[in-house]
Parts: C-alpha cells; structure tokens; sequence
C-alpha cells in the first residue's frame, strides 16, 4: 500500500467511527486523542478495523505508534512493505 492509500484508508475508517470530525482540520503530527477527543476504545475499533481491511496483525503493544494520522501512516507502511 501507499502513503496515500493508507492515509485515505484511515481517514475513511476514523470518519466511521467518529462522524462528527472535520476530517480536513486534522493536523497528521498530532495526536488524535488530543485533537480530535478519541478515546481507548476508538483507538481500538479503528485498529480492528484497519486489520480487517488490511490483513495486518496490530498488537495492543504498537497502538501507542498508531495515535496519530502520521503514525498510523507510517506503522502501517513499514508492515505492508
């Protein structure tokens, strides 16, 4: 997968789970949690989610890497490379 799909793919997911998002005022560098008000179950569904459409196994031990759009990106690329 690309940076682009990636990004596209967990911008789609996030918007799933929390609708009420402006999904072009987020800042990629900062934490979602921060940002945007998730939460540790909405952290959780979205990397349900991404494994389910992605096949990638994401242990609870990496969730801390997938906390922002960046991260995810990045997380994500280096495991479907």
């Amino acid at each position: 997968m690309t940076d682009d799909e990636i990004k596209a793919l967990f911008l789609r997911e996030l918007h799933r789970i929390a609708p009420e998002v402006e999904l072009s005022e987020i800042d990629p560098a900062v934490d979602l949690r921060e940002q945007i008000d998730l939460d540790s179950m909405d952290i959780l569904n979205l990397a349900i989610v991404i494994h389910e459409t992605t096949g990638v196994d994401i242990p609870e031990a990496d969730y801390p890497r997938m906390t922002s759009l960046n991260g995810c990106v990045a997380y994500l690329h280096s495991r479907t490379s």
